[in-house]
């Protein structure tokens, strides 16, 4: 299994307000967390990086290496720092801040995800996207109830309203998976700023490419989004299962 990370502020944005890193617990098992924050004066950069460091450092302490146990370890954890994250915006210079999360863990041949918000987790198999989480967000329920079409959505005035995110006051609803992972498979994680920006085909298009590992394509899907604009910041993990040539 081949990690890459990276994030890039993009174009028109002041600061970076996505964060991402990786951690491996005592079982030598890995942890990727993705968090796009929001809320004004910083509180945007301190929800997304308390999220990902808090749940690091606690994932840093534990053996698991059971997919049930790791998936119960995330609901637990998530859910307290949903809480943390609440507290701590009833402050004032912290008022409003909250952040999506993609939380993926890999065990043999499987990956364990987590996810709220609207960035993504996809799976890209045989030269084919396959996007595993659902955005939670107001758009996606407009365009699931019949409401609006696929491209009113993409340029939807209300296109960043989440209806899910860390840092809410009800407990939160975590979209839970499992995929199981084959030679040659790519799994990335994204925030919304990649997605906005560039299609699944061109997503495709340069995972295939002849030319550079899971480190150049990663810099390159994140080059490509700032080609096309880079309106909000972008974030990128990409994981790539060995045992079978790049195409």
């Amino acid at each position: 299994m081949e990690i890459a990370l990276r994030t890039d502020i993009g174009q028109k944005r002041s600061d970076n307000q996505d964060f991402i890193n990786q951690f491996y617990n005592k079982s030598g098992v890995p942890l990727i967390i993705l968090a796009d924050g929001m809320g004004g004066h910083r509180a945007g950069n301190i929800a997304s990086e308390l999220t990902v460091t808090d749940l690091g450092k606690n994932w840093e302490e534990t053996e698991f290496s059971d997919l049930t146990q790791i998936r119960d370890w995330m609901i637990d954890g998530i859910e307290k720092e949903n809480k943390k994250i609440h507290e701590l915006g009833k402050e004032e210079s912290f008022r409003g801040m909250g952040t999506t999360i993609e939380a993926v863990s890999v065990v043999d041949n499987a990956v364990l995800y987590a996810h709220l918000g609207d960035s993504r987790i996809g799976l890209i198999r045989d030269g084919h996207y396959q996007q595993l989480t659902t955005d939670h967000s107001l758009v996606n329920e407009l365009l699931r109830a019949g409401q609006i079409t696929e491209e009113e959505a993409a340029v939807h005035p209300q296109k960043n309203i989440i209806t899910q995110s860390i840092g809410q006051q009800s407990p939160i609803e975590l979209d839970l998976g499992v995929q199981q992972l084959e030679p040659g498979d790519f799994i990335l994680m994204n925030s919304d700023g990649l997605t906005n920006m560039i299609s699944n085909d061109t997503i495709v298009n340069v995972l295939l490419a002849d030319d550079g590992g899971v480190k150049e394509k990663a810099e390159e899907l994140v080059a490509q989004a700032n080609k096309a604009g880079g309106l909000d910041n972008i974030t990128v993990g990409l994981l790539h299962v060995e045992g079978e040539a790049l195409l």
